[in-house]
């Protein structure tokens, strides 16, 4: 059975900007795999072996959106409920051990980025979160040992 893929618009719509960026490389590396051929002995010839490598990852990347765009349920922000933490819900929470407060916005593994403050729902981390109310403690256990946060506010994101 196919995994569900539960993507914000914004999420969405970047990953079918991506996924135009990618298709239209593949033409171009195609034109430099068949003029690096032409060069002669392809097994001393880093410039075909690099075309080559580099339109596989392409490729790669282009099924992976393909299988997620196929999948994807968006989340429309209305559609986000704010009594208890969800996918799509942003949230502020303040560690108990040292008071500092953090932001995140829990999204599906293909939004995630942790730079942005947008953690999978995979994660330990949301995993702990998922289904907490405000004013609700959560204790989860990180790869890097046990942290205590209290929610402070749940939200949508605009």
């Amino acid at each position: 059975m196919k995994e569900r893929t539960f993507l914000s618009r914004k999420g969405y719509h970047r990953l079918v900007e991506e996924l135009e960026n990618l298709k239209k490389r593949v033409p171009e590396l195609s034109r430099e795999i068949a003029a690096a051929r032409e060069l002669g002995d392809l097994r001393e010839n880093a410039e075909y072996h690099a075309a080559k490598e580099t339109l596989a990852q392409i490729q790669k990347r282009i099924s992976q959106i393909t299988a997620k765009l196929s999948s994807a349920k968006i989340i429309e922000e209305q559609d986000i409920p704010v009594d208890r933490i969800y996918i799509g819900s942003t949230v502020r929470l303040k560690d108990l051990s040292d008071g500092e407060e953090y932001k995140y916005t829990i999204v599906d593994i293909a939004e995630a980025c942790p730079q942005e403050g947008k953690i999978s729902v995979n994660s330990p981390m949301a995993q702990g979160l998922l289904g907490k109310k405000v004013g609700e403690i959560a204790e989860i256990n990180l790869p890097s040992g046990k942290i205590t946060l209290k929610v402070i506010e749940i939200y949508r994101e605009s």
